[in-house]
């Protein structure tokens, strides 16, 4: 699926909300509500009042590494992207040429394609070896191995968070870890933030516990995106703990809500839902991709950031809520100047309501 319009750069988020004006916090970004092919607009921290006691939030828990290094392969500077770590050991990295505006230009098959340009020499005097390909799909992320170093030091003494020319500036790793981020006992994580959940803060998460309002961790370490092939993610490491299958389970059985935090969170759920509909404790590596033609088992909506017109994710966005709902989703936050990307604001898909059903917030339910 693609939308057929282009996103002005205007539109870019360049910075997090909390950093575009005094008094301003996360949850200052803008929610635009789909109910099938109506849409409202909303701020994020009207979410509370958007929900109904019983709903159920699945959320991630990976925390975000600072996942990208300045290297040098020959007497070139390349910035090395860490993906994620492979049962061996290896780590899935993509290289990248540096341009003074954050990592955009993919050094792709060019920067691998040579056995004299596999290593890079990385800070600290550890080195980086590309050894394979990841998949046939293409040469953008390579299998690869560090010596001299432990790659999480080298990534907690020499890294930063990975950022893309849209941004206006590098910012702290803080900046790139959502309220739900929970350290990982192997300290692994993801390699790009799962973006969904940065607008939630402590105090709203206060707030629609009080409310009724319940949650589920789950963990999904994110790999490097293609900021440039919107290619289907690749197998990725995740986790679906025991209780909070059973919590899920609970709450479909009550006729309640499931609403994923995240594409992330969907990719995780589902990996653990058998063909029956029951979730299961689950973890290893999923290569799921959530399409129209698989559609979803257990999710019954989705908050989610604004999605690139020909990135993969909005075929997720299609099985959960139909393809008039997204197209009308998203002609409406062009119209409205919504902001992309993981800084920017955020889309809530819910269920078409029954008509006679009353709506909590007077206007809507």
């Amino acid at each position: 699926m693609t939308i057929a319009v282009k996103v002005p750069e205007e539109l870019s988020a360049r910075v997090p909300a909390e950093q575009r004006g005094p008094g301003l916090d996360r949850d200052d970004v803008r929610l635009l509500v789909s109910r099938g092919t109506e849409v409202t607009h909303h701020v994020f921290a009207e979410l509370p009042r958007l929900l109904r006691a019983g709903d159920l939030l699945v959320v991630n828990t990976s925390p975000t590494l600072a996942a990208a290094v300045d290297g040098r392969i020959g007497h070139a500077n390349v910035v090395v992207h860490f993906s994620t770590c492979g049962d061996d050991g290896r780590w899935a990295v993509e290289l990248r040429d540096p341009d003074g505006r954050g990592s955009t230009r993919a050094r792709g098959e060019r920067g691998a394609a040579g056995t004299a340009e596999r290593e890079v020499r990385l800070p600290g005097g550890a080195r980086l070896v590309l050894e394979e390909p990841l998949s046939g799909r293409s040469e953008r992320l390579w299998w690869a191995r560090v010596s001299g170093a432990e790659v999480l030091r080298v990534l907690g003494e020499h890294g930063r968070p990975i950022r893309y020319s849209y941004t206006e500036r590098d910012q702290p790793l803080s900046v790139y870890q959502t309220v739900f981020a929970l350290p990982s006992p192997d300290g692994t994580g993801s390699a790009e933030m799962p973006s969904a959940a940065r607008p939630f803060t402590a105090r709203l998460v206060a707030e629609l516990v009080s409310r009724g309002v319940q949650f589920a961790p789950v963990t999904l370490h994110t790999g490097v995106a293609s900021a440039e092939a919107h290619e289907p993610p690749y197998p990725e490491r995740f986790a679906v703990p025991a209780a909070s299958a059973r919590l899920i389970n609970a709450v479909r059985a009550g006729g309640r809500r499931v609403i994923a935090v995240g594409t992330t969170a969907v990719r995780a759920v589902e990996s653990a839902t058998g063909p029956d509909g029951v979730v299961r404790a689950a973890g290893g590596w999923t290569d799921l991709v959530v399409t129209p033609e698989r559609g979803v088992r257990v999710v019954d909506g989705l908050l989610t950031g604004l999605h690139e017109p020909e990135a993969s994710h909005l075929l997720m966005l299609e099985a959960v809520a139909g393809r008039a709902a997204v197209d009308r989703a998203y002609e409406e936050a062009l119209r409205g100047l919504y902001l992309w990307h993981e800084f920017g604001d955020v889309h809530l898909i819910l269920p078409e309501e029954d008509p006679h059903t009353e709506r909590c917030d007077g206007n809507s339910w």
